[in-house]
């Protein structure tokens, strides 16, 4: 195995395109991380420190910032903006036919259109999303108040960095190797490494032993689940009819059609997180208005939404209606169904046309129910392990972790065909 990695390594340092896009993504990722280290001026470092600490999340946005957020940084917003502007153009393909044609039916040249649409819809909601943040940051003490002419400059330099964050992701996509957003993701999570190791460290207690070596065995078997989980396909047996032409005949071959369990990935976690963030910045500026009755009535739902069982009991169940939705709008059973009748393809047993698109339909929807109970778990097991172990740094963080794992798994597919093409 060990001979194995060894020469596939060789094979990627031989590879002089694979090469050249390994150390884009590289350069792509540098400037990231030099971004994340530059501060907007006047903040309170240790009232922003607990601040965090206290919203879990807002923690989650962090590490998705790549600590950015912790920092103040110019990109203290990371890639929110667009992933949020993502959700909304798929949640309008659902109300709007042109939309869903443009997305699903005009291929590559309608993929771009719409993607250019979400990039256009980022730079209002980067504006109101800055907004947000510098006036609740604010509110906290975490940075004084500053004036009009302040204010605004700093609303358009953390706006634009997170659309420069945008910009770097998409050219990582273009001329690197994976997708940039989720790199970008995924290194934000990998920072939060040393600083995670060091405070477990500092805070290791000999008489827990046990139970440190039951964290250990819990997060391995966890790590296992997340990948089985990702890779598991429902395969759809497929026979293609034999057709006679002239003396060959042609067809008769039998495949399959494979059904990815985890339809959706990691994109209902991160859709839910971003639907989650929004009502509590806006409760939070509300809760300081003058109307005593709205005031009043944002705190209370501010301290709900407090709660980590009712804040675990939303992720959950947006994390779980977010996979259907992803699942829904991403895999069409009748565009399956269509295609298959087209080139002569049947499933053996299932009528061609409508009758195959709703034996699709009813295979999607039992296998999406695994991913998405699997998700939601996922999504939740930080605060389950906090509720059952009574310690804040025996975490494992689910959302971080699947992410982490799927980017690692999509970068590997991606090599190993780019290995494949090369030795063709």
């Amino acid at each position: 195995m060990f001979e194995n990695f060894l020469s596939k390594a060789r094979l990627v340092f031989a590879d002089s395109v694979l090469r050249r896009r390994i150390l884009f993504v590289f350069g792509g990722l540098v400037l990231f991380r030099a971004l994340a280290t530059i501060p907007i001026p006047g903040i309170d470092a240790v009232q922003l420190e607990g601040f965090l600490s206290s919203n879990q999340l807002l923690g989650l946005l962090d590490i998705f910032s790549g600590g950015g957020l912790s920092n103040l940084s110019i990109v203290m917003l990371g890639v929110a903006p667009y992933i949020t502007a993502s959700i909304i153009m798929q949640l309008l393909t659902i109300m709007s036919p042109k939309l869903k044609e443009m997305y699903q039916e005009e291929g590559e040249a309608g993929r771009k259109k719409f993607s250019q649409y979400s990039r256009l819809l980022t730079i209002p909601l980067a504006l109101l999303q800055a907004v947000g943040f510098l006036l609740l940051f604010e509110k906290q003490g975490v940075m004084p108040a500053l004036g009009l002419f302040n204010f605004i400059t700093n609303v358009a330099v953390v706006a634009g960095g997170s659309i420069l964050l945008m910009w770097v992701g998409e050219l990582i996509t273009e001329f690197g190797i994976g997708n940039g957003v989720s790199i970008l993701i995924f290194a934000g999570i990998v920072t939060r490494i040393p600083s995670i190791l060091s405070q477990a460290i500092f805070t290791f207690d000999p008489s827990q032993i046990p139970l440190y070596l039951a964290f250990v065995a819990i997060a391995v078997v966890i790590v296992l689940g997340v990948v089985v989980v990702t890779e598991a396909e429902r395969p759809i047996p497929i026979t293609y009819a034999r057709r006679v032409r002239g003396m060959k005949v042609y067809g008769g071959i039998s495949t399959y059609l494979p059904l990815r369990v985890n339809q959706a990935g990691v994109i209902p976690i991160i859709f839910a997180l971003s639907l989650l963030l929004f009502p509590q910045l806006v409760l939070n500026f509300l809760s300081s208005a003058a109307t005593g009755a709205l005031a009043a009535l944002s705190s209370v739902l501010l301290g709900a939404l407090s709660n980590q069982f009712v804040y675990g009991a939303l992720y959950f169940v947006l994390v779980f209606l977010f996979t259907y939705f992803y699942t829904a709008v991403t895999f069409d059973p009748h565009s399956i169904a269509t295609n298959l009748q087209k080139s002569g393809a049947f499933i053996p047993g299932v009528r061609p046309g409508e009758t195959t698109a709703q034996y699709v339909g009813i295979i999607l929807t039992r296998i999406t129910l695994v991913g998405a109970l699997f998700l939601g778990c996922i999504a939740v097991l930080p605060i389950g392990m906090q509720a059952a172990t009574g310690l804040q740094t025996l975490t494992i963080g689910g959302t971080a972790l699947l992410i982490a794992v799927s980017v690692i798994l999509d970068l590997v597919r991606r090599i190993d065909a780019q290995i494949s093409m090369r030795e063709y």
